[in-house]
């Protein structure tokens, strides 16, 4: 197989600052419901609940993003590292992140602009904290005691591996009746603790939450989930984590009739090909890579998880990420996930916090990435939108690193991660004749577009030049006449 250096060090300066340029929006429209075109997801991960709402009106909603997802909002442990918040002790809206009235103020003021809230539901387990102590909003807790929640009943005690940890994940039981890292396991198959879980849930509808991202769904039965699912008292959209492993028993395929379920090689395979195979290869990515099915499929360039656990492209890889993130978004494959993260110099190291550790408020490109933003990403979230229900039509590769496809009548992207520029070329669209934002390097506003125009003529061709390790994208949603 052909094989290639790791090019991200070698971009044009001109071509990252151009990618990654942060996009300028517009005062947010009138507030209406989300349509169902909207599907893109913004993973701003453990922003306050102050800074989403404001994101929601400054910058989601104008850009077309059609949901949030929000870190998890429920009492956790004390601790500065980003993990603290993956381990509740309490079902209380009380955390870092902010009160329940700021999560309830964020919820509306989300909705408002046009974003749906998605929340990282931590339902598998309780805390890992073998001592217990005193959560963030003050509840006393042990491992196994959580009082007028759980007692030590109410959770598996496998009595494995010295601790009771999970060490063999080829052996279903123990993924899912032993403990994951010292995290006190809930017993999900029991009825009690089911409606607790619900309880929760249910609290976090009232307050409008739109669906869940469960955590650690694989190590719940998916008839557990599914009878969670059941006591819910209103619908809600559902994803879930449940991490691929080549010949495991849990395959993430038995968890698709509860929901979406998130797809993990997408997000390696991506980073494989951009940084040392052919960008060709990528014709039939997806269910024809064997990943799930594109309708249960939620998909990412890289999350939380797997930025801090390599193998996948991530924001310090620049341009290149920006260019993976554009792909995503123009492909019709599952529902994609933006990240946005915080900038972070240890596995560990949490949010920027003040001295209590409580969240500061976001600034962005000073501690917090924001890589939805980036002019390409940002931008390319209304190609997304523009051509929902469409298939991909005259692809083009040459072999190598420079790939093209349209989507039907709405849109069109070409990349080039060769070496060098291509120029003069000539690209078959199915798009109807007119002008159109390069959205990539411009941003479409009032009818006019900040960046390069691509005039496409009666037969659906337009002549572009496309520089090294840099793209071109128009769409039906940016066409000026």
């Amino acid at each position: 197989m052909h094989r290639r250096s790791r090019r991200s060090a070698v971009l044009a300066l001109g071509v990252i600052a151009s990618l990654l340029l942060p996009t300028a929006v517009a005062a947010p429209p009138a507030a209406a419901a989300p349509s169902g075109t909207k599907r893109v997801i913004a993973n701003l991960f453990e922003w306050n609940w102050p800074s989403v709402a404001s994101e929601c009106t400054s910058t989601l909603g104008p850009k077309g993003y059609g949901y949030v997802q929000v870190s998890p909002p429920q009492e956790h442990v004390k601790g500065n590292q980003w993990w603290v918040a993956y381990q509740p002790v309490s079902y209380r809206i009380e955390s870092r992140k902010g009160t329940r009235a700021q999560f309830q103020s964020m919820v509306n003021t989300c909705h408002a602009a046009g974003v749906k809230v998605i929340v990282d539901a931590v339902i598998n387990h309780m805390s890992g904290q073998a001592n217990g102590g005193t959560g963030w909003a003050g509840s006393s807790f042990g491992h196994y005691d959580y009082p007028g929640i759980y007692g030590t009943q109410d959770f598996h005690h496998c009595g494995r591996n010295n601790g009771d940890d999970i060490a063999n994940y080829n052996d279903r039981w123990e993924v899912q009746n032993c403990e994951l890292v010292n995290l006190s396991d809930l017993k999900t198959e029991a009825e009690y603790v089911r409606s607790k879980i619900a309880g929760y849930l249910n609290d976090l509808l009232s307050l409008g939450v739109d669906g869940f991202r469960l955590d650690a769904s694989k190590h719940m039965p998916a008839a557990d989930i599914a009878a969670i699912k059941g006591k819910l008292s209103r619908s809600a959209y559902l994803v879930q984590e449940v991490i691929y492993g080549a010949g495991e028993p849990i395959q993430p395929t038995e968890y698709t009739g509860n929901g979406d379920v998130h797809e993990f090689r997408y997000g390696k395979d991506l980073a494989r090909v951009f940084r040392s195979e052919k960008l060709s290869y990528l014709k039939n990515f997806g269910e024809g890579w064997g990943h799930l099915a594109s309708g249960k499929a939620a998909v990412f360039v890289d999350n939380h998880d797997t930025q801090r656990d390599g193998g996948v492209l991530t924001y310090r890889d620049g341009g290149i990420y920006a260019l993976a993130n554009a792909f995503m978004l123009a492909w019709p494959y599952g529902s994609p996930t933006v990240m946005s993260s915080y900038t972070y110099s240890n596995r560990d190291a949490g949010p920027p916090s003040d001295s209590a550790n409580k969240t500061r408020n976001t600034t962005c490109y000073s501690g917090w990435e924001c890589e939805h933003r980036w002019r390409v990403v940002a931008n390319m979230v209304g190609f997304n939108n523009a051509t929902q229900g469409t298939g991909v039509i005259n692809w083009y590769d040459n072999g190598g690193n420079h790939i093209a496809f349209g989507r039907g009548a709405k849109g069109y992207l070409t990349v080039n991660d060769e070496g060098s520029a291509i120029n003069g070329r000539s690209y078959q669209t199915g798009l109807p004749a007119g002008r159109y934002c390069d959205v990539i390097h411009g941003d479409f506003s009032g009818g006019s577009c900040s960046g390069p125009v691509i005039t496409v003529d009666s037969g659906g061709w337009f002549a572009a030049n496309v520089a090294a390790h840099d793209a071109v994208a128009i769409h039906a949603g940016a066409k000026l006449s």
